[in-house]
């Protein structure tokens, strides 16, 4: 076998490895439960409208996908995982939106140069492993002129806590994969991104999380459908520290509770990055 040929096969296990973890779970319940402000905080930062071709690279089930039609763009929602695809295709019969479904790797993303006005993504094309490579499919496939649009969890906020909490516990990563939050850092979109995107937009904010009534209902509720929790936890299990793992996400929930004992509530802070392709 070449180099070529093992780097390949290494890289389907890889991706293989991320399918299964993301269809694990249940996204679209968390979807349900507490994202759903994100889908419409990114549609209107990205000023889409009517007649627009707009890509949602890393969809999901369409959070943001979802809300891009209903303006009127024709929107392509694209994802990894084919089975939370299949959910999204569902919640757009439901709210009788027309788009289109495309398994993708965003590595790889299968369109053409300079195809679509507005390129988007909301907290997905984050948990490609490789960043350099995803951004450079990001930026291919908008047209010069359009509009570059990201929602990311930031290193500094609980969800970047989270992943530092869950690392001890998880398999090293394969080289050159890079934790998913750094997307939420204005120097690593500057790194990643260099001269081929003008960011005319650069915000943190963050979503309000009150969904929950003890703040280790929170973790609980991660680690029944949250996909990286939940593959994590199975290895702690596979290790024998379940419950080392388990006490470590409740403190998170306790540390990061901005709410009291019996009504918890939670700031999860993100970055908007919207910019101009030259």
């Amino acid at each position: 076998m070449t180099t070529l040929d093992s780097t390949r096969s290494a890289d389907l296990q890889l991706k293989a490895k991320h399918r299964a973890v993301w269809a694990s779970g249940n996204y679209s319940t968390m979807v349900e439960t507490f994202l759903l402000p994100l889908g419409p905080r990114i549609v209107e930062a990205s000023g889409i409208g009517p007649g627009q071709r707009v890509l949602d690279v890393g969809a999901g089930t369409g959070n943001a996908s979802l809300p891009a039609a209903a303006t009127g763009a024709d929107v392509t929602a694209s994802d990894l995982t084919p089975e939370l695809l299949e959910i999204g295709r569902r919640r757009a019969q439901a709210a009788g939106l027309s788009l289109d479904w495309v398994e993708a790797d965003a590595e790889h993303l299968p369109f053409e140069d300079a195809s679509y006005d507005v390129v988007m993504s909301l907290i997905g094309a984050m948990f490609a492993p490789h960043h350099q490579q995803t951004a450079d499919e990001l930026v291919r496939v908008c047209r010069p002129g359009g509009t570059l649009a990201l929602l990311s969890w930031t290193p500094e906020g609980m969800v970047g806590e989270l992943f530092r909490t869950m690392k001890p516990f998880a398999p090293a990563p394969p080289p050159g994969v890079l934790p998913p939050p750094l997307w939420g850092s204005e120097e690593h979109l500057r790194e990643l991104f260099g001269g081929r995107a003008e960011f005319h937009t650069i915000d943190r904010d963050v979503l309000d999380v009150t969904a929950f009534t003890r703040p280790r209902d929170f973790g609980e509720h991660f680690k029944a459908y949250y996909g990286p929790t939940i593959a994590t936890r199975a290895n702690a299990e596979r290790q024998g520290r379940a419950a080392q793992f388990d006490a470590a996400l409740e403190d998170l929930c306790e540390q990061w509770n901005r709410g009291t004992s019996r009504r918890a509530r939670f700031e999860l802070e993100y970055l908007v990055a919207v910019g101009t392709r030259p």
